[in-house]
C-alpha cells in the first residue's frame, strides 16, 4: 500500500502560559497542505523475519529504530500482529520547518496499518497512539482543519467556512530546533482568542494572527523576516512562519509571479484555509 503524508501550516501560534512541568500551553490552528508530500509505501517481507526501512530523498540521518515510521509500527504491534514489513519513505518535507513531515510519516503509517491489515481501530484510538509520537502527531489522523490547545495536543473542531487560497510556501536553509525556538519567549494570553480571529475577514489577519516564534527566530535569521516580507511586497493577504520554523509561507487570493533562490525549497497550490 501506497500512502502520501502531507505538510501542514499553522494559523497564529500564541504561547500562552508555562505548566509546571516545564512545558508551555499553546493555542494554534493547523491546516493541511495536501500537494506537499512524502511518500510512504509498505509491503509484507516474505524473505526474512527484520522490517527493512530505506528511505530516499532528503536524508533522514535517523538510526532505522529511531524513525517515527518504525514506532508507529511498534506502538500498533503492541496490540495486534503484524508481519514482518518492507517500508520505503522517500522524504519530500524537510524537518525542523515547522511542517510536522515527520509527525505526518507517522500517522499516515497508524492509519496505513489500519486499513492495510483490517484492524477496525477508530479515528479516536488511532489518535490516542499517534499522541504518543508528538503533540501534533494525531491531527493528521483526521488531517483536516484543527484548533489546538494544550502543548498543541487538545483538538477542537474550527468553525470557520473554507475558501481555496494560493500559498506559496518557502523553506530556506535554516534548521530551527524547538528548544531554540522557545528560548526568550514570555507567555502571555492573547486579548482575542485564535478562533474569533480566524473566522473574522482575513483583512485582519495580517495584525491580529500571530506566531510567538517569529520574533526571537527572525532576529537571530535575518533571512526568515525578509522573506516574510517578500511574500507581503508581492501581494500576499497574509504571511508567517510555520510552527517553529523554519518555514515561511504566504496566502494569496490568486498566484503570484515570484522568483525564489535555488537555495531553497519551494513549494506553491491552492490549500484550503
Amino acid at each position: 500500500m501506497v500512502v502520501f503524508p502531507n505538510a501542514k501550516i499553522n494559523l497564529g501560534l500564541f504561547i500562552t502560559e508555562k505548566r509546571p512541568d516545564g512545558f508551555h500551553n499553546l493555542e494554534t490552528a493547523f491546516f493541511p497542505v495536501k500537494g506537499f508530500n512524502d511518500v510512504l509505501e509498505v509491503i509484507e517481507n516474505k524473505e526474512c523475519q527484520n522490517d527493512i526501512l530505506s528511505t530516499s530523498g532528503i536524508p533522514t540521518n535517523a538510526k532505522q529504530e529511531d524513525n517515527l515510521v518504525i514506532k508507529a509500527l511498534g506502538l500498533i504491534r503492541e496490540n495486534h500482529q503484524i508481519p514482518s514489513l518492507k517500508i520505503h519513505l522517500h522524504k519530500v518535507i524537510p524537518s525542523g520547518a515547522g511542517l510536522g513531515g515527520g509527525s505526518s510519516d507517522a500517522a499516515f503509517m497508524l492509519n496505513l496499518l489500519n486499513q492495510q491489515f483490517n484492524l477496525g481501530l477508530s479515528n479516536e484510538a488511532l489518535e490516542k497512539k499517534a499522541a504518543q509520537l508528538g503533540a501534533d502527531c494525531a491531527f493528521f489522523i483526521r488531517n483536516s482543519p484543527t484548533l489546538a490547545t494544550g502543548i498543541g495536543n487538545e483538538f477542537h473542531p474550527l468553525n470557520r467556512k473554507p475558501s481555496k487560497v494560493w500559498i506559496e510556501l518557502i523553506i530556506p536553509p535554516i534548521h530551527l530546533s524547538t528548544p531554540e525556538a522557545y528560548q526568550n519567549i514570555k507567555p502571555q494570553k492573547s486579548d482575542i482568542s485564535l478562533e474569533e480571529i480566524l473566522t473574522g475577514e482575513p483583512e485582519i489577519w495580517k495584525d491580529k494572527l500571530v506566531n510567538d516564534f517569529e520574533e526571537n527566530a527572525f532576529t537571530k535569521h535575518p533571512e526568515l523576516r525578509s522573506i516574510k516580507e517578500m511574500l507581503y511586497n508581492k501581494g500576499a493577504f497574509y504571511a508567517a512562519m510555520s510552527g517553529s520554523g523554519s518555514s515561511v509561507f504566504g496566502l494569496f487570493q490568486r498566484q503570484p509571479e515570484i522568483e525564489w533562490p535555488g537555495k531553497y525549497i519551494t513549494w506553491s497550490g491552492e490549500i484550503e484555509v
